[in-house]
C-alpha cells in the first residue's frame, strides 16, 4: 500500500497530473455508474429508483452532464486554476464528460437511439475519450512538455507522427487499431498500411477507381473482419448492454415517413370505400328497377319511346349528384305498385301551363 502511495505521489502529484488523473477517474466512474443505472431501469428492477420524470418530462442524464461540465469549466477560470480547486473541478469535469458522451448518439442523431444499433456510437465516443485522457496521463503534458523542464522535441515529433498515422487508420475503418495505436505506438502503423474496410471513408475516396483493391477489401471483410465484429459486439454487449432487436425509437425521418404512409393509406382506403359504396348503390338501383318492372309487367313502349321508370331513375341520380350527396341518399324506394311517373319541375309563383288542345 505504501508503495502505491509513493508511486502516486511520484508519478501523479509531483508531475502535476493530479487534476488530469481525477478527471479520468470521474470520467470512468460516471460512465460505469450511469450504464449500471440504465441497465437496472431497463430490467425494471423494483428497488432501483428509475428515470427522473418530473411532471411527466423525461430528463436525460446528458442534462446533468452539461451542468457538471459548466461547473468544472467555469470553476477553473474563476479560481485561476489554483489548488486545491483545480483538483475538484477536474473531477467534476470528468463526471460531466462521462454523462454527456454516454448519450453522444442522441446528440448526433437528435433522437432517442440509446438502445438501438446507432447507440453504439456513444460507447465508441466514451472509449475514445478515455483512451485519449489515459495517453495524456501516461505520457507528458502536453506532448512531452513539462513545466520547468526543457522540451523534448524528438518525443513531440514521434507522438505527432503517431497521431497522424492513427487518424489514417481511423479513416480506413480500423477503429480499434487506431484508438489503441494512440497508446501503443506502432500498432496504428499496421492499420494504416493495410487495406481499408469497404465501408470506410478511405475506401470511398481511394477505391472508387480501383476495382481490384475493392474486391480484395471485400474478400478480406468477409473472411477476417466478420469474426472481429462478432467479438466487438460481444464486448460492447457486456459493457453497455445488448441493443433492441427492433428499435423502440426510430429516427425522426422514419417516424415522419411512417405517418405520411399511414395518412396516404387511410386516404386510399377511404376512396376505395366510397367506390364500393357507389358500386353497391348502382347495383341496388338496378335491382330495384328490375323488381319494379317485373311486378308491374311494364315493358318498353314500341317505337323507341322513352321508358318513364328509367327516366325517373336517371333524373333522381342526376339530382343526387348535383346536390353532392351519395347516390343512394337521393333515391326513393320504388313503390310496390309501380314506378312513379316523372313530373316536371314547376315554379311555385309561375302559372301552370295549360295542356294544348288538339286542333
Amino acid at each position: 500500500m505504501n508503495h502505491l502511495l509513493d508511486g502516486y505521489h511520484e508519478h501523479i502529484v509531483a508531475a502535476h497530473k493530479q487534476p488530469l488523473f481525477l478527471l479520468l477517474v470521474g470520467f470512468i466512474t460516471s460512465f460505469v455508474g450511469i450504464r449500471f443505472s440504465v441497465r437496472m431501469i431497463r430490467a425494471q428492477v423494483r428497488w432501483w429508483p428509475g428515470n427522473i420524470t418530473p411532471g411527466g418530462l423525461h430528463i436525460h442524464h446528458m442534462v446533468f452532464g452539461l451542468g457538471f461540465l459548466l461547473v468544472g469549466g467555469i470553476g477553473v477560470f474563476a479560481t485561476n486554476g489554483g489548488h486545491p480547486w483545480i483538483d475538484w473541478f477536474g473531477l467534476c469535469f470528468g463526471i460531466g464528460c462521462g454523462l454527456v458522451l454516454d448519450e453522444f448518439a442522441l446528440i448526433l442523431h437528435l433522437d432517442d437511439v440509446y438502445w438501438s444499433e446507432q447507440g453504439r456510437k456513444s460507447v465508441d465516443a466514451v472509449i475514445f475519450g478515455i483512451l485519449v485522457t489515459a495517453v495524456l496521463l501516461t505520457g507528458y503534458v502536453p506532448l512531452g512538455v513539462v513545466p520547468g523542464q526543457s522540451t523534448r522535441w524528438g518525443l513531440v515529433a514521434v507522438i505527432s507522427v503517431n497521431a497522424v498515422v492513427s487518424i489514417v487508420a481511423l479513416l480506413k475503418g480500423k477503429v480499434w487499431t487506431g484508438l489503441l495505436g494512440i497508446m501503443v505506438p506502432g500498432l496504428s502503423w499496421i492499420g494504416a498500411v493495410r487495406l481499408a474496410r469497404p465501408s470506410s471513408p478511405w475506401a470511398r475516396w481511394r477505391y472508387a477507381n480501383r476495382p481490384r483493391r475493392r474486391r480484395r477489401a471485400l474478400r478480406r471483410e468477409r473472411l477476417l473482419h466478420a469474426r472481429a465484429d462478432r467479438a466487438r459486439t460481444w464486448l460492447f454487449d457486456l459493457i453497455a448492454g445488448a441493443p433492441d432487436k427492433v428499435p423502440a425509437h426510430r429516427a425522426a425521418a422514419h417516424r415522419v415517413a411512417e405517418r405520411m404512409a399511414a395518412r396516404a393509406t387511410a386516404h386510399l382506403d377511404a376512396q376505395h370505400a366510397r367506390a364500393l359504396a357507389r358500386r353497391s348503390a348502382r347495383l341496388a338501383d338496378r335491382r330495384t328497377a328490375a323488381l319494379a318492372l317485373g311486378r308491374t309487367g311494364h315493358e318498353r313502349p314500341a317505337g323507341g319511346a322513352p321508358d318513364p321508370a328509367r327516366q325517373a331513375l336517371a333524373h333522381a341520380r342526376r339530382r343526387a349528384v348535383r346536390a353532392g350527396r351519395h347516390r343512394s341518399y337521393g333515391l326513393r324506394t320504388a313503390s310496390p305498385v309501380g314506378p312513379e311517373p316523372h313530373t316536371p319541375y314547376r315554379h311555385p309563383r309561375l302559372p301552370h301551363p295549360q295542356p294544348r288542345r288538339p286542333v
